[in-house]
């Protein structure tokens, strides 16, 4: 048996049995297109006709088979995909689970929802939507199904909180997540009216602090109605370039601008999906349900490889494929290089591990990388670390 076949073969058999989708025939299509985006790092339909095994003579032939399943509407994303997601948090329901709402824009032409779990540094894909649609900002009727499913679908975690970037910041959103019972951490706009800071209601960025400094405010109303009540924090990091203005429905702290930096996983999540891992932008199609069934492809072989990269690192075995003294990679490219090790120089394939709730070991690519982290960082143990020279409380009135 040759490896890319044993790991076709471990891929048909994870798709087969943690899924209730039983077109076997879908499933055999999908862990071949998996097998050969590992080995080719493209998410392109060409490159894969090396890294399969079929009777086809023409290199057409597989290109055909490849669109035919992404054209096919009986291929349902989620209950493929969801299942297998869902298995993989099943130790998680003791911990905060912390989700991150944002859009990514394709050729200028779609717009690509995104609900992921933010795990280890970078971000798992949960829910996604493709619309045609040429901008970042979209409406919340069009994201408000994916928050309902994604509500059912962890009913049973108890604490979860919910980032989002300033385009997502909304009256309809905010009024969601209220009665939802979810945490959240949202940025806000600079121009968005604020109630109870003064006497007469004044935009944010009049109440913006001095770099270094920082200010929390305790029941403030938002836009023009006020009828939104939460509380804020306003500050200016040393460490970054611009204001930040972010509300929650905690306790205002240091602690709200550590949670809300989280997001920024999502962000490595984009860069490994469109250019750094898996080249989606190389995609021709351009059909929104299509590139529905494309990522899907992308969000499985980012699953499957980061639990393989956690399965190495508890093993023991990361030395082999990174070179850092400490981990200095992703657990997806750990993942990814151990597995194109399996093809190319007949590594163990391992069984895949559940996600890991909390990270045994920080990934940094260089010591500097890391004395950066220590100076930035917003975790409880790092306060004194902060170069916040002030940090003013407020209680702000009806």
């Amino acid at each position: 048996m040759s490896s890319s076949t044993q790991l076709y073969n471990q891929l048909l058999e994870y798709l087969r049995q943690y899924s209730t989708y039983r077109d076997l025939r879908h499933l055999k299509t999908l862990a071949w297109m998996i097998n050969g985006l590992i080995c080719s790092g493209q998410l392109s339909l060409s490159a894969w006709e090396p890294y399969v095994q079929s009777d086809a003579k023409q290199a057409q032939s597989y290109e055909r088979r490849w669109r035919r399943f992404l054209e096919n509407m009986r291929v349902s994303v989620e209950k493929i995909y969801l299942p297998l997601a869902l298995l993989a948090l099943k130790d998680w329901e003791k911990q905060r689970l912390y989700l991150a709402l944002d859009t990514t824009v394709l050729w200028n032409r779609f717009c690509m929802i995104h609900i992921s779990v933010v795990c280890c540094g970078r971000a798992i894909p949960l829910l996604w939507r493709v619309l045609e649609h040429n901008s970042a900002t979209v409406a919340f009727k069009e994201y408000e199904p994916m928050l309902r499913k994604a509500r059912w679908l962890l009913r049973l975690h108890p604490d979860i909180m919910m980032l989002a970037d300033r385009g997502f910041a909304n009256h309809d959103f905010l009024s969601w997540l209220q009665k939802s019972n979810w945490h959240y951490c949202i940025r806000i706009p600079c121009n968005t009216y604020l109630h109870g800071v003064r006497r007469y209601p004044t935009e944010a960025s009049s109440i913006y602090p001095n770099r270094g400094e920082a200010a929390f405010y305790r029941n403030v109303g938002l836009w023009q109605d006020g009828l939104i009540r939460c509380n804020l924090v306003v500050a200016y990091p040393e460490a970054v370039s611009e204001h930040w203005a972010v509300v929650t429905d905690e306790t205002p702290s240091l602690q709200t601008l550590h949670e809300y930096a989280l997001r920024f996983c999502v962000e490595e999540l984009f860069l490994d999906s469109k250019s750094g891992a898996f080249e989606l932008e190389d995609s021709r199609l351009r059909n929104a349900k299509s590139l529905e069934r494309l990522y899907l492809i992308a969000a499985l072989a980012l699953l499957y490889s980061t639990t393989q990269g956690m399965a190495v690192q508890i093993a023991g075995l990361r030395s082999i494929v990174d070179p850092h003294w400490n981990r200095g990679l992703s657990y997806l490219k750990i993942g990814l290089r151990w597995l194109r090790g399996v093809i190319n120089k007949g590594r163990q394939l391992l069984t895949p591990t559940p996600l890991l709730p909390q990270d045994p070991q920080s990934s940094f690519a260089s010591n500097k990388a890391r004395q950066d982290y220590d100076k930035r960082s917003l975790t409880p143990k790092a306060y004194r670390r902060i170069s916040f020279s002030r940090v003013y409380s407020f209680k702000c009135w009806v």
